[in-house]
């Protein structure tokens, strides 16, 4: 048995910066296992530009701010034990790590969980028809093209159409393939107007809104995908050799789970609070593994902020017992931090974190406990599948002997 300060589980932006932050703020042996090879995370096979620019203030490609972080937290000190799987729990803050060199169990003085979330596949959406090849979700995508040079068919539908879905287009275009189609069952795309005019028209990418994949066709590869108008019923075939689901997150939570977390079922993800502690004292969690799925440079900010609760941890100050619940009324479907201590301070960058699953030109968000109003606040254009967000200078008014915390639409 071996031990550490900290262990870090999961070497993406949020478990790299958090590591970076927690040698700078002398937290002694800092480990970080990975399963993957290499650290970095999600942004190592992401080849295009769009990264870095609220952490490390520069725009970058996605490989080049991987190595940016793992460079970083190597300089500062971290330890970095790629290829290696956290496996199970022996105690709080102990954990059992399978790797090259065999198992070995870590004890540490606190664990920040940074497992990220992955996109669902087919088989857990339902998707109908034969079990043909060529069919996959952006990771899978992106892994192919960027790290093992594969070429992908040449017509392919991307089921979705937020940002992870015009960065499979992108990623067909390296590769040589059109796009026969983007489809949601959303009445709009879900992504930056300027990004869709970009990427979309710029590869002529056809949008259609109001619609689902009902069946994939073909064999042994893919030929053709039925598509059906959700208004009207009305189906038709588009013809294609390539099928890419994207987007429709879920939080890498096993981990977690196993370790007996408090779970929240609106994100899928670990409860915590303002300042990213779980309900098991020494364990913290960080990153889209609380919410599926933000940008990668606001999981490395949720990394740092995460390891200035650690460092307090570590010096021996009290693990909270008390603290609220926060929930959602529909139509919104998760906030994060989903728990609230009056006195515990802000969330990363100063806000919580909602999703909508309707489309609202024009929304009033409220904030209430027991009936009273904390906050309101108008926002315009709450997307399915992008965050808002609430400030958060009202947590110090929660009573925290009352109910939970609830959030929603007026009128809702």
């Amino acid at each position: 048995m071996t031990d550490a300060d900290v262990l870090v589980v999961g070497a993406g932006p949020a478990g790299l910066a958090a590591a970076v932050a927690l040698r700078r703020l002398g937290a002694g042996r800092v480990v970080v296992v990975d399963r993957e090879e290499r650290a970095g995370g999600v942004p190592r096979h992401t080849d295009h530009l769009g990264f870095g620019l609220r952490d490390l203030h520069r725009l970058s490609s996605g490989p080049r701010y991987a190595r940016s972080w793992a460079g970083l937290a190597g300089k500062a000190g971290a330890e970095l034990l790629t290829s290696t799987t956290a496996t199970g729990w022996l105690g709080p803050t102990m954990l059992e790590l399978t790797g090259p060199g065999g198992r070995t169990v870590l004890a540490a003085g606190a664990v920040l969980l940074a497992t990220g979330c992955r996109e669902r596949p087919r088989a857990a959406r339902l998707v109908p028809g034969s079990r043909p090849l060529g069919v996959l979700t952006t990771g899978t995508l992106q892994q192919l093209v960027h790290v093992h040079g594969q070429r992908i068919g040449g017509r392919a539908v991307v089921v979705g159409a937020e940002h992870v879905s015009y960065s499979a287009v992108l990623t067909l275009a390296h590769a040589g393939a059109s796009v026969a189609a983007l489809v949601t069952e959303e009445p709009r795309h879900q992504t930056f107007a300027v990004l869709r005019a970009g990427i979309g028209l710029r590869h002529r990418a056809p949008l259609l809104t109001g619609c689902r994949v009902t069946a994939i066709l073909g064999r042994p590869r893919v030929e053709a995908v039925e598509v059906t108008d959700l208004a009207t019923g009305a189906t038709r075939l588009l013809a294609c050799d390539t099928v890419v689901f994207t987007g429709d997150w879920i939080p890498d939570h096993e981990l977690a789970r196993l370790g007996g977390l408090a779970m929240d079922p609106g994100t899928r993800g670990p409860r915590v609070d303002q300042r990213l502690r779980t309900s098991v004292p020494g364990v913290l969690a960080a990153g889209n593994l609380l919410h599926g799925a933000e940008a990668a440079d606001v999981a490395a900010l949720d990394g740092r902020h995460a390891a200035r609760s650690v460092r307090a941890y570590l010096d021996g100050r009290d693990w909270p017992r008390s603290g609220v619940d926060a929930e959602v009324r529909p139509p919104l479907c998760w906030v994060s931090p989903s728990r609230v201590h009056p006195g515990a301070g802000q969330p990363p960058r100063g806000r919580f974190l909602l999703r909508t699953a309707e489309l609202r030109e024009r929304a009033r968000l409220e904030v209430r406990q027991d009936g009273r109003l904390l906050w309101a606040g108008r926002r315009r254009g709450l997307v399915p599948a992008r965050s808002a967000h609430t400030p958060a200078r009202w947590v110090d008014q929660v009573d925290p002997s009352g109910g939970p915390v609830s959030f929603g639409l007026a009128g809702s």
